[in-house]
């Protein structure tokens, strides 16, 4: 039996002939595509631009394994003094460094948690590393080292001033405050800025 036949008639009119199983084998071929096709675009690309670590901007179409990603640090982010704006009136400045401090080790852990075949085999979680690698080690260390041994050494020398002082009003005391205070600012609102560009991945 032909699968399939081309041919003109007596009357010179084309004939096409398709075997049964010839085209339920093409409608089988079909869905296959289909279903590898939607499989693999079934994330949108998405375009994210970093300032923390000058990460720059980054394009990728992330897996279902990025967005458990992103959407943990985005958590830590948003639910720590990380990516909420600092009240430099209010907020105690060794506060925010222990919660920055605990940041930086959760999302370490994070990063050392996900498999290396998983990095090896998947371009978009090899970039999601990356960022979050570049955003804690060009961004967040350099001001933790820059300023937080001296700013506590500073502190607990002086910590009889507590005694008449608020925890606000003593910070100010500090020799290099308005440095600080405004470096601590830059990189709060870097991070404010992340996990804005984080929740454009989770939500894309």
């Amino acid at each position: 039996m032909d699968l399939f036949k081309l041919y003109f008639d007596d009357d010179m009119n084309l004939i096409i002939q398709i075997s049964i199983w010839l085209l339920l084998f093409l409608i089988v071929l079909l869905i296959i595509y289909i279903f590898i096709i939607k499989k693999v675009f079934r994330y949108n690309l998405v375009k994210i631009n970093i300032k923390l670590g000058n990460v720059g901007v980054a394009e990728f179409r992330p897996n279902k394994n990025d967005l458990q990603i992103a959407h943990k640090i985005w958590t830590e982010l948003v639910t720590r003094k990380a990516a909420i704006p600092i009240d430099k009136e209010n907020d105690v400045i060794e506060e925010i460094y222990d919660s920055w401090y605990a940041l930086f080790k959760r999302i370490r852990g994070f990063i050392s948690d996900i498999p290396a075949e998983l990095i090896r085999n998947n371009s978009s979680t090899k970039e999601i590393v990356r960022i979050a690698t570049q955003t804690l080690n060009d961004g967040l260390r350099p001001h933790l080292t820059k300023w937080q041994a001296r700013f506590r050494t500073w502190s607990s020398s002086k910590k009889e001033k507590l005694l008449d002082m608020t925890p606000q009003d003593f910070q100010k005391e500090y020799p290099e405050y308005k440095d600080l205070i405004e470096d601590l600012i830059k990189v709060n609102e870097q991070l404010i800025q992340y996990s804005q560009e984080l929740k454009k991945i989770i939500d894309k």
